[in-house]
């Protein structure tokens, strides 16, 4: 399942999920492996880090342009259609196309060559406190799309006089060579538009339609109300293609030290959430998606952060149905300089930034767009750095505010550069001291370093602990401490007004890499600060969460 909704109704599509045929290099043996997957769930592939390929045949009953659609292959990817290549890729949690012209009629064989390794050419996925799986992670589709057809579509509602606008921008793309007219129409909560464009060969052109609406419900946390837009494409006097996207009216704005939703203050309450679990590696299904936002919102959150990379778009999709408010941020966490200097570094993360906006624009649930976690941001260059991705999201989206999760407390010279500033702070676990003084400190140093009378985020804060060990003593790694710990640090952040939000680190327990240094911080090669273990098994914290979050403000 690529979307939790049809998408097309006219576009020809087909889903390819099912066994691929799959060899692993340096391995003789053939297998046949599930797309979506990832391979370290094959018992000879535990932990294999290096390249493979998956194989499949497709049968094109007429013919025509095909476009195939990836939603993530980890980390890097080759794909070949009968032999040519048609895209290359790099970053498992970005979506990306490749379109081929005039295929004939009959069968026909899609390659794909998949690589995690970590070297120079790999920036962004290094031994880290998660860990770098391989494989075709995601949903893959298969389209006949017509020589004209939509490519995206992006939605921004605002509000004009009291009542709710939206822009809406259709892309259309032109894969033959002569100059076409088109009509656009669009359709939404029942009104409806079109307009005409001409679109030059091998181009893609911008149809833009700002409209009103009447009688149109605003999506909150409390009421996430929905809407389907059905974009058509008409050629010739006829209906040759169309996209459907699911939207929400709503506006998110940054007025002082509070972030607005459809112009009322907003508290977030939620969790840092890695895409992993136990029997899935990151190839997380939909029933265990459901699982976890079951088991957080029993939790009473209002919102997640998609830690530290672009989700699964299905899981976006159960957010915009729950209301569970989202801080989505590109693919890069604990950087020093020396890694963000990396030849391949600055347009990696221009990638990224650029596939998780355009992919994900629409989604109403996303509030924040998030960059580099615990990078650089004490050093001259890494500001650089910093102020050019904040640039390419304003660039793309001035719909919602930006922010970063630093940790480099009191040497952070880029806090003005964010609409939000963020902090991640783990008293009591890595630092013993007061949790309130600690705080103070930081917020002072904050409101002194270029984050005054901005939103402050509490973007991590937790403290890890092994399912099943109990001890009275409450010492460290254990479940009663972890729980102690938890309660400690939301009574002072949740009592404190100068903080806007609260995401506890984490909500399961994340296998770690081996390579690297960060196995020998990690019990049992896992980052064990979840609530609960990679099986979804609740610690004692998962009660005190539930409990804090029904505290202060209910769900």
């Amino acid at each position: 399942m690529i979307r939790l909704f049809d998408t097309h109704y006219i576009r020809q599509t087909q889903e390819l999920d099912g066994m691929w045929d799959f060899c692993m290099e340096g391995f003789d043996k053939p297998y046949k492996l599930p797309v979506p997957g990832c391979w370290e769930q094959h018992p000879d592939f535990l932990q294999y880090r290096g390249k493979g390929t998956y194989t499949r045949k497709v049968y094109i009953k007429n013919g025509g342009n095909v476009r195939l659609e990836f939603k993530g292959v980890s980390h890097t990817a080759d794909v070949y259609f009968d032999g040519e290549k048609i895209a290359h890729h790099y970053n498992a949690f970005t979506p990306f196309s490749a379109a081929v012209k005039n295929v004939a009629a009959g069968e026909h064989e899609i390659k794909v060559h998949v690589d995690n390794t970590f070297g120079e050419h790999s920036a962004l996925h290094i031994p880290n406190d998660y860990y770098t799986y391989g494989g075709i992670t995601r949903p893959v589709s298969f389209e006949i799309v017509p020589d004209v057809y939509i490519k995206n579509v992006h939605f921004t509602p605002y509000m004009a006089n009291g009542k709710w606008n939206a822009m809406t921008e259709v892309r259309v793309c032109n894969l033959s060579d002569e100059t076409v007219n088109a009509e656009v129409r669009i359709t939404l909560a029942g009104h409806a538009e079109s307009g005409v464009i001409q679109i030059p060969g091998c181009s893609e052109v911008c149809a833009v339609f700002e409209s009103e609406f009447e009688n149109v419900k605003a999506w909150s946390h409390e009421d996430p109300a929905l809407y389907m837009l059905n974009t058509v494409l008409v050629l010739n006097g006829e209906e040759a293609d169309d996209l459907i996207e699911r939207v929400g009216f709503r506006t998110v704005e940054v007025r002082d030290t509070k972030i607005y939703l459809n112009g009322a203050p907003i508290y977030l309450k939620g969790f840092n959430r890695h895409e992993d679990y136990a029997v899935d590696g990151c190839a997380v299904s939909l029933q265990h998606m459901v699982q976890d936002m079951d088991m957080m919102q029993d939790m009473n959150v209002n919102a997640v952060r998609t830690c530290h990379y672009p989700n699964d778009e299905r899981f976006l999709d159960l957010c915009d149905e729950r209301g569970i408010m989202v801080w989505e941020e590109n693919h890069a966490r604990g950087l020093v300089l020396e890694d963000m200097q990396n030849p391949n570094f600055e347009k990696q993360c221009e990638d990224c930034i650029r596939e998780m906006i355009e992919n994900h624009y629409n989604h109403p649930s996303i509030v924040i767009w998030g960059i580099l976690n615990e990078c650089a941001s004490e050093t001259e260059e890494g500001r650089r750095m910093y102020k050019k991705q904040y640039d390419q999201i304003k660039s793309m989206d001035t719909s919602r505010p930006t922010t970063s999760a630093t940790c480099r407390h009191f040497t952070d010279i880029c806090l003005d550069l964010p609409d939000v500033v963020s902090f991640n702070m783990y008293s009591g676990w890595y630092k013993d001291c007061p949790i309130d003084e600690r705080n103070d400190q930081e917020i002072e140093w904050i409101k002194k370093s270029g984050g005054d009378n901005k939103p402050i985020i509490v973007s991590e804060l937790g403290a890890a602990a092994i399912y099943g060990y109990r001890d009275r003593s409450r010492c460290k790694w254990s479940e009663e401490r972890q729980a102690d710990l938890i309660r400690d640090n939301l009574e002072v952040y949740m009592n404190d007004d100068r903080i806007t939000g609260v995401f506890i680190w984490q909500f399961a327990d994340c296998r770690v890499t081996e390579e690297g240094e960060w196995f020998a911080t990690r019990a049992r090669c896992h980052n064990n600060k979840g609530v609960v273990d990679e099986y979804r098994r609740p610690k004692m914290a998962y009660d005190t969460v539930k409990e804090m979050f029904k505290k202060y403000g209910g769900a």
